[in-house]
């Protein structure tokens, strides 16, 4: 089985949170499981850029409306501890920051559509896309609606949510950016008046994630705004806790902590 995880973050190539951390450990002991697991994210103009060389394995053109942007796929030379590719947009995504920008919204949509292309181009797809947080959020709708991915739409999609309070809602003013879809499904991307990637991958994903069960129960009654679209959609939740990997993390050893301890005793 390929899984193919489609995030904005993971570790070392970029962290501002833990949905880094979640990226580099799902993949790898998936992969020491038996699963094929793959990352692709953006390429950033930060550290883990100028300390690598990389190879180019993917070159192409998106359109994001009236906008023309070259892209290419890119991998490190060295190796990390499961494959991971890099999309790398011309003029959106050579910045040393993950987010923050005030074109965010054309930034993570045409990162979409990179991968969206990139997979149209493949042979052999994933047999699982898996894809994290609002910045992936239009992926599952766009496999589904979108006219020109629709050979895409028998992929088995899952999207977790690691944090609701981020959704990454934008005016539709913005809809222009998005490439041709049937507008008899625009009420599949707006919620509450606004176009809502988050609330977008929970209608269209075969099924959604959430960082635990704790956090499942939390956000039906406390989602910004998205209770009521989690409380309806519930049959296709699960609640999966997320665990350290302690060949990174742990407390044992870490000479970051002022005192080290164990399950057993503080050392």
């Amino acid at each position: 089985m390929e899984i193919l995880h489609v995030s904005a973050e993971c570790f070392p190539v970029a962290k501002v949170g833990g949905l880094a951390d979640v990226l580099v450990a799902l993949p790898k002991y998936q992969n020491k499981n038996g699963v094929d697991s793959k990352v692709i994210m953006p390429f950033y103009d930060n550290e883990f850029k100028d300390s690598n060389e990389f190879k180019s394995i993917y070159q192409a053109h998106l359109k994001l409306g009236k906008l023309h942007y070259d892209f290419e796929i890119l991998t490190p030379l060295k190796a990390l501890e499961f494959p991971v590719f890099l999309v790398d947009i011309h003029g959106l995504f050579d910045r040393p920051k993950v987010y923050s920008y005030e074109d965010d919204v054309e930034r993570f949509l045409a990162f979409q559509l990179a991968v969206l292309e990139w997979l149209l181009s493949l042979k052999k797809k994933p047999d699982i896309l898996h894809a994290h947080d609002h910045q992936t959020g239009f992926l599952a709708f766009l496999m589904s609606h979108g006219k020109a991915y629709k050979t895409l739409k028998e992929i088995p999609t899952v999207f977790t949510i690691h944090n609701a309070k981020y959704q990454g809602q934008f005016g539709y003013d913005k809809l222009r950016y998005f490439p041709d879809f049937d507008l008899k499904k625009m009420g599949i991307i707006d919620w509450d008046g606004s176009i809502n990637p988050l609330a977008t991958a929970i209608k269209c994903s075969w099924r959604v994630t959430t960082v635990s069960k704790g956090y499942l129960e939390e956000l039906k009654s406390n989602a910004n705004g998205l209770e009521k679209l989690i409380n309806d959609e519930s049959e296709k939740f699960s609640g999966i806790l997320n665990g350290i990997d302690t060949e990174i993390w742990n407390p044992e050893l870490d000479p970051n902590l002022v005192k080290n301890y164990s399950i057993k005793a503080t050392k």
